[in-house]
């Protein structure tokens, strides 16, 4: 008989590695043997936590670098989250509401993933159409600059045009009002600019049907060093948070590029922030057995080092935790996928992430999965208790196969088949985990985000791989560039 391996925090948030230990996974042994690197790995991380000194890190530009992400699910005097700095956000969420009609954020990578996970969470995909007052005076928000797609960039300023064109036939005694929020650490990115810069534009040239704001997210540097985006937006007298110092993209949901989208949804961001906090406090302890974050880390090293497990599915059984997995694609690939060690040897260490959707995934990709190579790992995430939960009628009696269906829950459905489709992969000796969350909530959802962001940590240490810088990058945009400049001068 299988031994359930289950563990579970103060919170009610649970890990079931059941399925990733055992004679045909990791092993007991395994783990055992890593012991002394695990204790030197949670050293190090308890040195990140306490100065922000990682071992061997340097910034783009070659210079020593803090690692700062652990200071910000504290509010204190002095860091990066200090009280004035959410309440800014705070007013800054209450100025929106009932005066701006739609908020449009415009960012890539960190600042678009992390704030998707907390639009699509606390509010839906059917925020937009619901009425002014179904929304309680909070905006529509719409997200560009994700991509240089120019359809969907022409699309989206259509749709904010056609709005406000609507608006202006109910509602004859102002303009529709628009916020823009850009956020670039420099101001240089070229999807987030290009965009922005065009709709922009749109939105003046409307200008009798819109009235239009801008925020900037940036670096907040005055003087020698400042970046091209603060100059513009203390230029045009914009109101601006900030991209702080010691936070890479993949890690900055938790300060002001993820908060600020929370704050313009009248989401409870204290709440986000006090999960990530219990996760934290968790994650203390140099026991890997009650460490979630270290936990995970170690079983997930051992799959791909020990067992090829060179591949990991992100499956949340949610379609509003989708994002959750494309956000968690860039913290894995980013953060692991290192040519090199800290010695300098090539070791083309980390695994390839993949997005996938309980049930949507399991009857799309669960054929490779239990089929194909043996190479994977799939990370579950449910939803213990839903705020609704439907229950399936029965409207055709007389067909056996419809009739069963009757009086089930949506939820017991969906649950059954996670659970199935974990056995079913156990039973051919594939690897699988469960992080099981009691609700979909702000609280909840910023535990699960910092365990995942703390374990890359972790794993980092283990790998002996730099987890915080991205030089794999720098590559395709000095050629990219490169190409610009020649289209530039064909012209």
């Amino acid at each position: 008989m299988t031994q359930q391996r289950i563990l579970t925090l103060p919170s009610g948030l649970t890990f079931d590695y059941t399925h990733l230990m055992g004679d045909n996974a990791v092993t007991e042994e395994m783990l055992s043997s890593l012991s002394s690197r695990l204790a030197s790995a949670h050293a190090a991380v308890c040195e990140m936590r306490k100065t922000g000194v990682v071992r061997g890190h340097l910034s783009k530009d070659g210079t020593p670098e803090l690692v700062k992400f652990t200071e910000l699910p504290y509010s204190k005097a002095g860091h990066l989250n200090a009280p004035d700095t959410l309440e800014k956000l705070r007013l800054f969420g209450r100025s929106l509401k009932g005066r701006v009609d739609a908020v449009v954020s415009f960012g890539i990578g960190g600042s678009y993933l992390g704030n998707r996970v907390l639009f699509d969470a606390g509010r839906g995909e059917f925020w937009n159409h619901m009425s002014a007052d179904e929304r309680d005076g909070w905006p529509c928000y719409y997200f560009g600059g994700q991509n240089l797609d120019p359809k969907r960039a022409q699309a989206l300023t259509d749709e904010i045009i056609r709005q406000a064109r609507r608006f202006k036939k109910a509602q004859s005694g102002r303009r529709y009002r628009v916020t823009l929020i850009v956020i670039s650490k420099s101001g240089s990115t070229l999807d987030t600019m290009a965009t922005f810069m065009s709709t922009l534009a749109a939105l003046y040239d409307h200008a009798d049907l819109i009235e239009t704001e801008v925020v900037a997210v940036t670096d907040p540097k005055t003087g020698p060093g400042e970046t091209l985006l603060h100059r513009v937006a203390f230029r045009h007298g914009w109101t601006m948070f900030r991209v702080p110092d010691g936070v890479g993209g993949r890690f900055s949901v938790f300060s002001d590029v993820g908060l600020v989208t929370a704050a313009a949804l009248g989401l409870d961001f204290e709440a986000f922030l006090a999960g990530a906090r219990a996760m934290d406090e968790a994650c203390a302890t140099g026991d890997a057995a009650h460490n979630p974050a270290m936990l995970n880390a170690a079983l997930k090293y051992l799959a791909a080092e020990k067992l090829g497990c060179r591949t990991e599915v992100f499956m949340p059984y949610a379609d509003s935790l989708k994002s959750l997995s494309e956000w968690y694609v860039q913290l894995l690939a980013e953060s692991l996928g290192k040519r090199n060690n800290r010695q300098g040897e090539t070791v083309h260490y980390g695994r390839t992430p993949v997005v996938a959707v309980g049930t949507t995934d399991m009857h799309a990709q669960t054929q490779q999965h239990q089929d194909g190579p043996k190479d994977k790992v799939v990370q579950f995430v449910s939803v213990r208790n839903w705020d609704v939960d439907p229950v399936v009628p029965c409207l055709f009696a007389d067909e056996p196969e419809l009739a069963k269906m009757a009086g089930l829950k949506l939820s017991d459905a969906q649950e059954a088949a996670l659970q199935a489709n974990a056995e079913a992969l156990a039973g051919d000796g594939r690897l699988s985990a469960v992080f099981s969350l009691p609700e979909l909530s702000l609280f909840h959802l910023g535990e699960i985000m910092y365990l995942l962001a703390l374990s890359v940590a972790y794993e980092g240490e283990l790998a002996d791989v730099d987890a915080f810088d991205q030089p794999g990058v720098e590559g395709y945009k000095k050629i990219m560039w490169q190409k610009l400049d020649a289209s530039r001068e064909k012209r």
